[in-house]
């Protein structure tokens, strides 16, 4: 395996604002109250704009748009209570568990299930895609962790250390090699994906609703009981400060984009704002139900709070245009010079009207007389223009599938059948294409076997056929004898050392007392 260097992760940078604290928070206004069909356990937006957010609540999940608030897309491919919805990075997949021991993959355009993985006992409450954006992190109420790979379907880490329900877990940016999980045995565990074991274990006083790291990788913070406690990773865990200002259970976390602010929603009914380098409460939002989860948009325009009550309050932030002008690029205005020189890599505004020109893929002619159902003119198409073996195999197992490759061989004449056959003698032995080309060889013998002896140039290929056939048999009987002997030697070699190992041990207890 080769060695993959450290990950440098970034620093945590000071949030600069114009405004105090207080007014900064205070901007985020008019709250939009939206019912839902059961408790809203999970609030997640979307990382690319226009930010759309996903709601888990009952057995769906629900996508609203990032720039009206309106519903845009439903997801019901659920059996039981959806849970833990998340994206991934490129915001074009979702994936989510569920109630039934499962954890599903979507496409967010359109909404299709995309893989599901088996494996878990009990339900699974955290799902997150890891950075490399192939594999999926699940925690579940049967004590494990499961890694996930997407393109095998399989699960390629199995942590089972936890002894409770596993209810929360996150991915340290930028790397992918490393997660941590939260359990309601009292307990933050950090895994070591390519160890395959757990390199740190934080205990707590209470179980644990929720953890995420920091930016940079090297503080933690994990919601257990009515505090949220600060952990410094580099010391093994070591506790920096533990903040207590909520008076119930803090069930969810969430950093703005700065990371410079620590958001907590709590069972007491607020959601309260943290300093994470003075570790101060610094602004405090009421709501009408118990908080169960909080999400802030990356742009730091939308604050999202679900409750209990299966209602989520979205509230917006006013932007200034100066703050607008800050944050946009500078762009070329219309007529001038620059606008003429932006170059090809230009992409455009978030704002503009693309237009995609797709062109037309020109169909090859076997293609063509495919889409027509005209079997017999596609093979003789596809045998006609000296094309690679893989294309004319190909070809014919798609008529294999359509139940085509009898009409398509039938029908024939001394010069059409002088053609396949030919191609058949030539490619029966290539391991790829043999299985395929036997079920060719057996359909023109039962179609024209009463006709071959009056044509003596097929009759010459059969025989050039049998040949070659008769060779493969004979090489994959040579094949056969060479692997029992090896299996022989192996066996032989097993039990002399067996045989080797006691005796060993033997002479090794006795040589002290020879000594003696």
């Amino acid at each position: 395996m080769d060695y993959k260097p450290v990950g440098v992760g970034k620093t945590v940078r000071n949030a600069r604002r114009g405004l105090p604290e207080a007014g900064y928070w205070k901007k985020f206004q008019s709250p939009v109250l939206v019912k839902e069909y059961g408790m809203v356990t999970s609030l997640e937006f979307s990382p690319i704009k226009p930010h759309d957010l996903l709601v888990t609540a009952a057995m769906r999940l629900q996508v609203y748009n990032g720039r009206t608030s309106q519903l845009k897309k439903a997801i019901t491919r659920f059996h039981g209570q959806a849970r833990s919805g998340s994206y991934r990075s490129d915001g074009k997949l979702i994936v989510a568990g569920d109630d039934t021991n499962i954890v599903q993959v979507f496409d967010g355009a359109s909404r299709s299930v995309l893989r599901t993985f088996k494996g878990h006992q009990d339900p699974v409450h955290v799902t997150r895609f890891l950075p490399n954006n192939v594999h999926v992190m699940s925690g579940s109420d049967d004590k494990t962790v499961q890694i996930w790979d997407i393109p095998s379907q399989k699960a390629v880490n199995v942590f089972s250390e936890h002894t409770d329900y596993v209810r929360s877990g996150c991915v340290f940016a930028g790397n992918a090699n490393v997660v941590a999980t939260g359990s309601y045995d009292h307990t933050v565990r950090i895994w070591d994906v390519r160890a395959n074991r757990c390199v740190t274990t934080i205990a707590t006083d209470e179980p644990v609703e929720d953890v995420m790291v920091l930016p940079g990788g090297s503080v933690a913070a994990a919601a257990a009981g009515p505090n949220v406690h600060m952990f410094d990773l580099l010391m093994g865990g070591r506790v920096l400060t533990t903040l207590g200002n909520h008076e119930k259970t803090v069930t969810s976390l969430c950093m703005d984009s700065a990371g410079g602010r620590l958001i907590a929603g709590s069972l007491d009914h607020h959601v309260k704002i943290y300093n994470v380098q003075s570790f101060k409460m610094m602004y405090s939002m009421a709501y009408p139900a118990p908080v169960l989860s909080v999400a802030l948009s990356a742009d730091d325009t939308r604050l999202a709070v679900g409750m209990a009550s299966g209602v989520f309050s979205l509230r917006r932030r006013a932007v200034s245009a100066k703050e607008q002008a800050l944050a946009a690029p500078q762009r070329a205005r219309l007529g001038t010079h620059a606008h003429f020189t932006r170059g090809a890599a230009y992409k455009g505004g978030d704002d503009d009207l693309r237009i995609e020109q797709r062109r037309k893929r020109s169909l090859a002619d076997y293609d063509q007389f495919l889409r027509k159902f005209e079997h017999s003119r596609a093979l003789d198409a596809v045998l006609a223009n000296n094309r690679t073996g893989l294309t004319v195999v190909s070809l014919l197992q798609e008529l294999v599938h359509r139940d085509g490759l009898a009409g398509a061989l039938a029908g024939r004449d001394e010069l059409g059948l002088d053609t396949i056959v030919r191609f058949v003698v030539k490619f029966i032995d290539h391991p790829r294409y043999t299985s395929v080309l036997i079920k060719v060889a057996e359909t023109l013998l039962d179609i024209y076997g009463d006709l071959l002896h009056q044509s003596g140039r097929i009759a010459e290929l059969l025989v050039r056929l049998r040949a070659k056939v008769r060779t493969e048999l004979r090489l994959q009987q040579d094949l056969t004898m060479v692997l029992g002997s090896m299996d022989m030697l192996m066996a032989a070699c097993k039990v002399s050392h067996a045989a080797a190992v006691p005796a060993a041990d033997a002479a090794a207890t006795e040589k002290p007392s020879i000594q003696a």
